[in-house]
């Protein structure tokens, strides 16, 4: 078996499991390493408050870090809470002769507001800590901490950025979290070229317990995994976005993230594949479902959790296909990645509905429309002529941005089955009709067929 690069976080433990050493060591596991621990304080948590912290001597956190490096090959390290200047000092003296990356996550407050660190540790950690750091993560509050700036503008992240790098650490990325803002933006800052942003669409969610630590760790990792800084951070930015998306609580307060959530979707695409492939075989079978698909091309589209990319969306390569007397054949096969309309709609309904994962295109006509309304199936409505001037009828640009507004200005998002696109001039309109289960699909479909039946019209 190929080696496992070895990771090592020297931190504190959260007894809740969401955040410190729990997290880190998580987070080193399903990003390909093997994680060492050195541990430097034990914390009485739950997801709403910090009730007591006790810290080993700084002997033995000492004793603990020389122990794995006496045996262990270190290929990356992270610290985390620190606790005391004690503990620093014991810490500092030992990695000062370290061969690996060290990435300096200089936690302060835990996300409940608990204090983690002892008063005369804040200095410490400046003095011995940051000279160490290849790569120093503050949050904003913990920026305006070690730099006495208010920070309000990107021209004072800039600033910041600049006192912390005269403070000693190669790099810094200032995290951009607690911005208000649609994006989050991560300021990667170094003395030898301009700031580098690296952003990632916010997530709306309170379960952000452990945030911190993890992205701090999923950075080592990649570092410890032969990663440039660059990609170690961006892989680390996306690991957390997945990892918020998933997040959910256990607790009365915020929840953690869900550390478990790449192995979570990967072990789901193989059943969105076997799930695609079987739904394609019982529509093709079913009755009357030729007169509802369109002129053009028909699109399946099924998500896995969390999806948020074109990556995580399986259909079938050449969609549905109306033959001779009616007859519906599937072209091509189950593939992932496929970046048709029908899932660019379903991407960006999954912004306001995350629990939709399906959703199939039919034809857009009075029959169709008929047979929804006659089913009490709630349909909202696209406004092609009402798209700005940067969305064009290009594969997929319409419906990345008529979705979500059809879904934002309806009085009742959570109710809407299906949403119709009123096509234009040389393009047909068609119905996205949307499921939460794929395999609620068929049965969907049949009722639309018989009651299509019982209507006059045309599709």
């Amino acid at each position: 078996m190929e080696r496992l690069p070895c990771v090592l976080t020297i931190a504190g433990s959260d007894s809740g499991g969401g955040a410190g050493i729990q997290a880190d060591l998580k987070t080193i596991t399903m990003l390909g390493g093997y994680g060492a621990s050195v541990i430097t304080a034990l914390t009485a948590q739950n997801t709403a408050a910090v009730t007591g912290i006790h810290a080993p001597s700084a002997k033995f956190v000492a004793l603990q870090l020389k122990t794995v490096l006496d045996d262990i090959k270190v290929d990356a390290a992270k610290t985390g809470i620190l606790f005391s200047a004690p503990i620093i000092e014991a810490l500092a003296g030992i990695l000062k002769n370290k061969s690996f990356p060290l990435v300096v996550d200089p936690v302060c407050v835990a996300t409940s507001g608990g204090k983690l660190l002892q008063d005369g540790a804040v200095e410490a950690m400046v003095d011995r800590m940051f000279p160490l750091a290849d790569l120093l993560t503050p949050n904003l509050p913990e920026t305006e901490l070690f730099t006495g700036l208010t920070i309000k503008t990107r021209e004072d992240i800039f600033l910041a950025g600049k006192m912390l790098l005269k403070m000693g650490p190669k790099a810094v990325l200032i995290k951009g979290g607690h911005t208000d803002s649609p994006a989050v933006t991560d300021w990667y800052i170094t003395s030898s070229a301009e700031p580098i942003p690296f952003m990632q669409r916010r997530v709306d969610t309170d379960c952000t317990h452990g945030t911190g630590c993890t992205l701090s760790a999923a950075i080592a990792t990649g570092l410890g995994r032969g990663l440039d800084m660059g990609a170690a951070i961006l892989r680390g930015q996306e690991y957390l976005n997945l990892a918020l998306r998933a997040g959910y609580r256990i607790g009365a307060g915020g929840g953690p993230v869900n550390h478990l959530a790449p192995w979570i979707q990967e072990r789901a695409r193989a059943e969105a594949l076997a799930a695609v492939d079987d739904l394609g075989r019982r529509l093709t079978a079913a009755t009357g479902l030729g007169a509802m698909l369109p002129r053009g091309r028909a699109e399946l589209a099924v998500a896995v959790p969390f999806a948020d990319s074109f990556g995580d969306v399986v259909g079938f390569s050449g969609g549905f296909a109306t033959m001779a007397r009616g007859r519906v054949d599937v072209i091509g096969y189950p593939e992932f990645g496929l970046a048709g309309r029908a899932a660019s709609l379903l991407l960006s309904v999954r912004r306001v509905r995350p629990d939709v994962r399906c959703a199939v295109t039919l034809g857009g006509g009075e029959a169709v429309r008929a047979a929804l309304s006659a089913l009490n199936i709630d349909m909202a409505y696209m406004d092609w002529d009402g798209r700005p001037e940067y969305v064009d009828g290009a594969e997929g640009g319409f419906e990345d941005w008529g979705g979500l507004q059809a879904l934002q200005g309806h009085a009742a998002s959570e109710t809407v089955r299906a949403l119709v696109d009123p096509g234009g001039m040389g393009r047909e309109a068609v119905v996205y009709v949307l499921a939460s289960d794929p395999a609620d699909l068929p049965a969907v479909l049949r009722q639309i067929a018989e009651q299509m039946a019982k209507l006059p019209g045309e599709v």
